[in-house]
Parts: C-alpha cells; structure tokens; sequence
C-alpha cells in the first residue's frame, strides 16, 4: 500500500496571516467609516435644507455681534437663574438693577468676541458658553452647601478641598456630577467635529482690532460703573455682594483684583510718620520673665452662642462652660470678616492684626502673598519676647496652606491631623476638637519657656444634614416648623454643646497645670446656616463671641472687638507691646485717621518696600517643625506567612513605611503597631516612616534604621527634626510618595 504524507500545517504562518489580514480589515473598516462620515457632513452641508438655511446663515453672520449680545444676556440670566436658585429672583434682579445685569452681559459679550478670531466658530461660541454655565452651576451648587457663593480662591484650594470631597457630596451627588461631565465632554467633542467652520475671508487683524477696541470700551465702562456706584470694588459682605453686582463681576473681580492697591500718600516719609520713626518695631514688656504667662489662643470652627438666636430655644443651656467664662471674664461679641465661611480670614486677621479690607474681594492671603512671603504675626511678635510658638489644628495640614503659612509666620511648630490619632468623628467626618487637648498640652511641655499656642478647631463644621442623625441627642431643638431646618440646627447645637465641653476641659487641665496662662476662645463665623441679621439679638451677621480667660487676675473689661484687634488687645492687658501691626493698634485706636493709616501700613509691609522695618524686618525665613514628635521604632518580627509587623511609637493613619526610599504596602493598627504585608528586607535595608498629608507631602521624617539580622539600628541624626532643619528644608514640602 503506498504511503500517504500528510504535510504538516503551518498554523503559525496561517495565524500570521490572519493577524494581517485583521489589520487590514481594521484600517479598511476605519478608512470607509470615515468616508462616511465626511459623506453625510458633505450632504448636510450641500442638502436642501442646509441650501435653504445658507441665506439664514450668511444674515446672522452679518448681524453676529447683535446675536452675541444677546445670548450673552440669555447666558447672564441662566446663571444668575441657578445661583439664585429662582428665575423669579433672577428676573427681579435682572428688571430691578438693569444697568447691573447689562454690565455683566457686556463683560460676557467680551467672551465672544474672541470667535472671529477661528474658524470653528459654532465651536468656539459652545466652549465659552459651557464655560459661564459652568460657572454659574458651581456658583448655585456651593450655595446650597455654604453661605459664601463661588470665587476665584476656591480655585486656589481645589487641590485641599478634593481631600474633604465626601464631607460635601453624597455617593448620588458624586455619580450625577461624573455623569454630568462625562456627558457635558462627549457632546464638547462632537460639536468640534459637527459644529462646521467659518467658509468666509477671514480678516484676523481687523477682529485684532475689534477685540481690542471691546475690551478699551469695557475698561471705560468699567471705570464709569465704579464712579456711579453701579457696582463696587469693596464686598463688605461676598455673599451680598454677588447678589447686588452678579456673578460675572464678582467673580471676576475675586481672580484679578488681589493684594492691596497702592494708597495714595504712601512714600517712606509717610511710614515714618506713622510708625514715630521705627518705634512701632520694638519689642518689650512690662513684666519679669516669671511674670509673663503662657497665651493661648482657640478659633471654634462655625461657634456662636446659640442663645442668641430668637427663632428657637434649646431643651438645656449648649454652652454651659462658656456661659460661666463670659460672666466672670472679659467678653464681648467678636466682629469677623466673614459669614458662613472663610475661617483662614478670620485667622488671618487674628494672627496679623491686619484688616481683611484692604484686599482684594473675596481674597484669602493664605492662598496668595502669606503662602510665599515671611510675614510678621503674633507668633514672631511673642518669639522676640522667647516664647516657645506651636499651631494646632484638627485637619490637614495643607488645607489652606496652613503648613506652609505657618512657617512664613514663624511658628516653632505644627501639630496637624497628621500627627494625631483621631479616634471620634462627627456624624458627616470631621474630627472632634476634644483630640486637640493632649497635643496642645505635649506642645507646651516641648518648652521650657512661657508659650503662646494657636489652635484652630473644625469639629462645628458644615455641611449640616437634613436628616436627624444623631440618636438621641444631648441637646433638642424647639420652635422650628419645618423639620429639615429643625434637625440641621439640633445637628450644629449639639455640636456647640461639645465644643463647648472641651473649652471647659481644656481650662481645666490648663488649672491643673498650675502656670500662669490667659486663654481666649472665639468663633471665627456664623455657620452655614442662611441666617438674617433680624435672626440675632445683635442684628449683625458678623457678630460671633469671645472670652478671655485668665489665671492670673485680670481684670474684667467687656467690649465687642474686631478680629484684627483681638491680640493687641491681649497683649496689652498684660503689657506686652510686640509687632509692628499690634503696637499700632495700641497706639493709635480711636485717633485720627487710624483705619487710612492702618493701610498704608499694611500696603507696606506686604506690598511695599517696608519702610517701616528700615531694612531690618523681623522674620525673613522660616524655621518651622511639623509636630512634636519624631516617630520611633523599636522592634521588626515577622509574619508566619509573610512581611513584617513594626512596632514603635507616635504612628498614626497618616504614617508611611520607607524601604531604601521606596513606600511599603502598610496597614495602621494603632500608634504602636504597623503591618507590612508585602515587605521583604535584607541586610542593611534602610527603614524610615514618614507623616505624610494631602498630595503626598512628607511633613516630617523618623531617624533612619539599618535592618541587621533581625533587628533594626538607629542611625542618630538623621531624621528630619534631628537636622535641625523645617520640612520645608528638609523635603522642599513635597514627598515622593512612592
């Protein structure tokens, strides 16, 4: 029988060709597909229909700039429509301040004139509306959320605020606006492809010239609306201000109007006269170094007392502690600069002296001159005297700024959340401020010196829910209809009730402490809350309250303050006489000219050429510790399976394990414990643990420890604080975050 050979298929080189022949097909299919998609655009723009409309087209290209004119009124009005979150308000505001609502269409029209400028023009005119619109629904949906409307410094700390994103959006929120811009994107991008282009000459210089004569008659117009009062460059009040001059003006005017503009007068014979030739730079006191006390400072975040709401009343007093404080110590309603909101105002202008005024609308300092700049504060002003100097607070270190501001101030040192292990949360996530009363105490004991410490709470935070979610609370509510309204202020005075609880705790482990101390608590706005002056016994939304308690026999003196007098006012009860800003206040309140002269100072020590330090100002760098305390490891045992269990002391949830610079897979147990699921170490792997915040900034970094047979080295001198160095130093604010 004769032999059959079968040939050996060659399936490598059928799939190659197969593989090939895929590719092909590929590119085939996209190449037709995007025929067909150039043939239909061809026929919509050649078809009866787009024949029909091209005289349509050709007549509102000619009339454009009318048509521009009048979607950016019909823009201005659905903005205003969603911030107001009324269109019969918004049609009130547009009727009853006509000249106003033309003003902010007339900056939007400005917007559309860059479109003669492309081609893709249909395109171009749909990028600049979804723009204004965007900025009109981030306007109306932070209003829901806080009293302060939408501003430019919001943008400033996008990056903070992405890390609190679950404190202000519910799971259905977050999905929506995902959606919303997922959908928002795709229709963007098909407009680009569908939108059509100009068929027209294009005349580039002449739109040139158009465009600019636009903006020299906005400039003009601009000008004329601030001399008759039309508008203001001066929002005494944000929220009201956005809705007396609308949301296009005042927003505007929050991203280009900072800083302080240059009065007129200013000249160094004018700061000279003003600050009697230096002397307002001296530091001294009065008192022996025995006799000065420890001077601590506490900004309640969103506290007032609540008894001084008229339209309800509480089962039991909220503020029991502080009610007996204000009757037997200096007291008195504390003037702020802000509602609802801007709590690093109100810490600026306490820790400065300067008033919030002088800068530009809705401006944070925090975010703009003070995060770059050495600038003169109460705690430089006390470090003269040889006060030790610590800042506290409950949430991130870079929420605001804060790390960074706090070492152009010149602070010793900053205790954040990172460095605390925060064990108890409100209902909607922010810590408890009860956390803060051991590290203000353990910053204290790091001196030997008298201390001034400044902390800054967050447990009365906004977003208030709705909802009862507090079973059985302390404190109930009474004499509120709507139930809504009724479990959003039982949320906030229950709150109050326990920030209040911790204002008398820390008082008294301050008694038992046994130094002489002042200590004064204040709230640093009204909350969220839409209150109306004729809601206060004050009939004044920026009326909050402030104690000043002492062990040392002060004598009590009541009268309301402005936030920007707080510590002079402090520091000359106990006749300490530091900082340049605070010894004006005790020289020239209640004189002649004191808020233009107050100015000028200000314009020169941040803006100016600081005539008044004759070239010695008193900080020129910072020298700032982040925490109290380095991170120390004891012991390394391994895992029956697996990695590594370390223990040492001072961790916290913020603590990251570095092998050889590398971050480690960790888990936190507790401050004595963490798990290394994934390590595997050799000998003479370098370990350290790192404080790290927000973006992955190493605030501050442990010794160094050489793993050696199972147990770990201490390298001495090698952790960031040992350096002798700030972690801006030491990790230029930024980590690696590996």
């Amino acid at each position: 029988m004769k032999k059959i050979h079968l040939k050996k298929p060659d399936i490598k080189g059928t799939f190659s060709k197969l593989r090939h022949l895929k590719k092909e097909d590929i590119k085939e299919w996209h190449r037709k597909k995007k025929e067909r998609r150039e043939r239909i655009l061809e026929e919509r723009r050649n078809g009866p229909f787009a024949r029909k409309m091209q005289p349509i087209y050709a007549f509102m290209n000619r009339i454009s700039l009318l048509l521009h004119a009048f979607w950016a009124c019909v823009i201005n009005f659905i903005i205003e429509a969603i911030s107001r979150h009324s269109v019969f308000e918004a049609w009130d505001y547009m009727v009853g301040s006509p000249l106003v609502f033309l003003y902010n269409a007339f900056m939007i029209f400005m917007t559309f004139t860059v479109v003669y400028l492309v081609r893709r023009r249909v395109f171009a005119r749909i990028i600049i509306s979804v723009l204004w619109l965007v900025l009109g629904v981030a306007n109306g949906y932070m209003l829901i959320k806080r009293v302060t409307p939408f501003n430019a410094q919001d943008l400033k700390v996008a990056g903070d605020a992405v890390s609190l994103i679950n404190n202000y959006f519910d799971p259905i929120e977050l999905i929506v606006l995902v959606i919303g811009i997922v959908a928002v994107v795709l229709w963007v991008v098909s407009m680009w492809r569908r939108g059509g282009q100009y068929e027209g000459k294009m005349h580039r210089i002449a739109a040139l010239i158009g465009i600019a004569a636009c903006f020299g008659l906005y400039t003009f117009v601009s000008q004329a609306a601030l001399d008759k009062r039309v508008v203001s460059n001066y929002f005494g009040n944000i929220a009201f201000a956005y809705e007396d001059y609308g949301l296009p003006y005042c927003f505007m005017a929050s991203l280009f109007n900072t800083g302080i503009d240059e009065p007129n007068g200013y000249s160094e014979e004018t700061i000279a006269e003003i600050s009697n030739n230096g002397e307002l730079t001296k530091s001294e006191t009065g008192r022996s170094d025995e006799e000065l006390p420890n001077i601590i400072f506490i900004q309640l975040e969103s506290y007032f007392d609540v008894d001084e709401a008229e339209f309800f009343t509480t089962s039991e007093d909220a503020s029991p502690n502080l009610h007996a404080m204000f009757k037997e110590y200096s007291s008195g309603y504390f003037k702020v600069p802000s509602v609802g909101a801007g709590t690093a105002n109100t810490e600026f202008e306490v820790l400065t002296g300067m008033n919030m005024r002088y800068f530009g609308p809705g401006e944070y300092p925090y975010k703009t001159i003070v995060k770059y700049q050495p600038t003169e504060s109460a705690a430089s002003a006390l470090s003269a005297l040889g006060y030790g100097t610590h800042a506290l607070h409950n949430n991130g270190g870079n929420f605001y700024s804060r790390a960074e501001v706090y070492n152009q101030m010149g602070f010793d040192s900053f205790t954040s959340k990172e460095f605390m292990n925060i064990l108890q949360t409100t209902e909607n996530g922010w810590a408890k401020d009860d956390v803060l009363i051991d590290h203000i105490l353990e910053a204290m004991d790091t001196t030997e010196q008298q201390d001034f410490v400044f902390g800054v709470s967050v447990q009365g935070h906004g977003d208030y829910p709705e909802e009862q979610i507090i079973e059985n609370p302390k404190i109930k509510v009474e004499g509120i209809g709507d139930e809504a309204t009724k479990n959003k202020w039982e949320y906030y005075v229950n709150q109050v009730y326990e920030m209040d609880a911790f204002a008398g705790k820390l008082v008294q482990k301050i008694e038992e402490r046994g130094e002489p101390t002042v200590v004064v608590f204040y709230g640093d706005h009204l909350p969220t809350m839409g209150l109306e002056a004729e809601d206060l016994k004050s009939r004044y939304l920026y009326n909050t309250n402030y104690v000043i308690w002492d062990n040392i026999g002060l004598e009590k003196e009541d009268r309301n303050i402005p936030s920007y007098q707080i510590v002079a006012d402090v520091l000359e009860r106990l006749d300490i006489h530091s900082g340049t800003v605070f010894n004006y206040h005790q020289e020239r309140r209640q004189t002649k000219n004191y808020l233009a002269d107050l100015e000028l100072l200000q314009y020169d020590i941040m803006y100016g050429e600081q005539y008044v330090y004759n070239g010695n100002p008193p900080i020129t760098e910072g020298h700032m510790q982040m925490g109290v305390k380095d991170v120390e490891l004891t012991d390394l045992v391994p895992k029956l399976d697996e990695g590594y269990s370390l223990y040492g002391q001072n961790f916290t949830k913020n603590s990251r394990v570095y092998v050889n610079g590398e971050r480690q897979q960790s888990k936190f147990l507790n401050n004595t414990r963490i798990e290394l699921s994934e390590t595997t170490l050799e000998n003479g792997d370098i370990i350290t643990v790192s404080q790290v915040g927000s973006s992955n900034t190493v605030f501050r970094t442990s010794c160094e420890y050489e793993y050696q047979d199972g147990k770990l080295i201490e390298r001495p001198g090698t952790g960031s604080a040992d350096k002798g160095v700030s972690w801006i130093e030491a990790t230029g604010g930024r980590g690696t975050g590996k």
